[in-house]
């Protein structure tokens, strides 16, 4: 029985992923043959294309939740090594940095949902939780900004003193609270409550006010000032 080579060499010309890309540009090739070049080939029974085809079924075709997947679990995949899985999550992860780069430093702020397209491509994603501070100057321009505590999915520790010590450093005039809930809950908790109200006191008496406290998830996020409970 004769065998079937399935290799990209020899594929019609108008199937290979890389020189398809060349003659033809790269928006017109699949997500499947995009990453058919970065793993290179399949195996002997399977074409590049044809297992990054069954790699994008398992998460559903959705690039967001592809880049979320490690090396480790994408080698579970047959005819995925670790080479290959760390090009894969090299490539989306240069992706999501594009993404959070696209918004140049200094954004105006000038809605809740300008702090969300901000923070999201940063913290949206996370598995624990990290809380943020954005620093404006007087046209409400973010100059500064920094994660000020890391911690797991139940909650973050935050300084106060280091949070207005950061804002007199820059010449704040205001800041903007942010932190991520990695179990996409857009319900403000006690505890975040009581962050919220320590800082916003704290802001008070040094004339550098807290704007706003927004939460970030990975598909939408929650505004302390918008709701009315700041």
């Amino acid at each position: 029985m004769e065998t079937t080579n399935f290799s990209i060499k020899c594929w019609a010309e108008d199937d290979k992923p890389r020189e398809k890309l060349m003659l033809k540009g790269k928006s017109v090739l699949s997500d499947a043959e995009l990453i058919a070049i970065l793993i290179g080939s399949g195996s002997r029974n399977e074409s590049a294309v044809q297992l990054s085809k069954r790699i994008l079924a398992s998460v559903d075709n959705n690039l967001n939740v592809l880049g979320k997947l490690s090396v480790k679990q994408l080698m579970h995949f047959k005819g995925i090594g670790e080479a290959k899985a760390i090009s894969i999550v090299a490539a989306t992860e240069l992706g999501r940095r594009r993404k959070s780069e696209e918004i140049p430093e200094l954004s105006k702020i000038t809605s809740s949902k300008v702090v969300f397209e901000l923070m999201q491509p940063l913290i949206g994603e996370l598995p624990h939780e990290e809380f943020w501070v954005l620093y404006l100057n007087n046209s409400n321009k973010v100059i500064y900004k920094t994660q000020v505590s890391k911690g797991g999915i139940t909650g973050t520790v935050v300084d106060t003193r280091i949070i207005f010590k950061t804002a007199l450093e820059h010449t704040a005039t205001s800041i903007i609270l942010v932190h991520n809930h990695p179990s996409g809950t857009l319900t403000a908790s006690e505890a975040d409550k009581q962050i919220t109200r320590k800082l916003k006191e704290a802001g008070r008496h040094l004339d550098v006010p807290v704007l706003d406290h927004v939460i970030v998830t990975e598909k939408s996020y929650f505004s302390f000032a918008d709701e009315g409970i700041l």
